[in-house]
């Protein structure tokens, strides 16, 4: 049975869809989540809960569902979620595996223009994930 996601009012709401997603492991779930969840609000949606799991369902959600149809949305959370409280730590102990996810999607970001981004914004944020 397919997770319905509603929009999260605040950090409680999305940690507790964020964890049913994961539970799941519901990549097309977390993608709705992801595409009515204004990007600018994911740093303090997630408050100091980021994990490398949820990077990670968050990265092949992008990856799967949204880019071929919003890159520029795709973008923006990628942006914000380096804002995210923890990012840095998260991202230093990502495995080889893992990284190589990430990389899939800077490079399916470039293959689908926006102009929310250009290459550059790409290359620089590229750098925040340690790609």
């Amino acid at each position: 049975e397919k997770l319905r996601v509603s929009e999260p009012s605040n950090a409680y709401d999305f940690g507790q869809i964020t964890n049913a997603v994961i539970a799941n492991k519901d990549k097309a779930a977390c993608a709705d989540l992801l595409t009515i969840t204004d990007p600018k609000k994911l740093p303090v949606l997630l408050s100091n809960k980021l994990e490398g799991e949820i990077l990670l369902i968050f990265i092949q959600s992008l990856e799967h569902y949204v880019t071929g149809k919003d890159p520029g949305l795709a973008y923006q959370h990628l942006f914000y979620l380096s804002k995210a409280e923890r990012f840095k730590v998260v991202v230093a102990l990502l495995s080889k595996n893992e990284k190589e996810e990430v990389q899939k999607l800077f490079d399916l970001l470039s293959e689908h223009q926006s102009d929310q981004y250009s290459l550059e914004d790409l290359e620089s944020l590229k750098k925040v994930y340690e790609i």
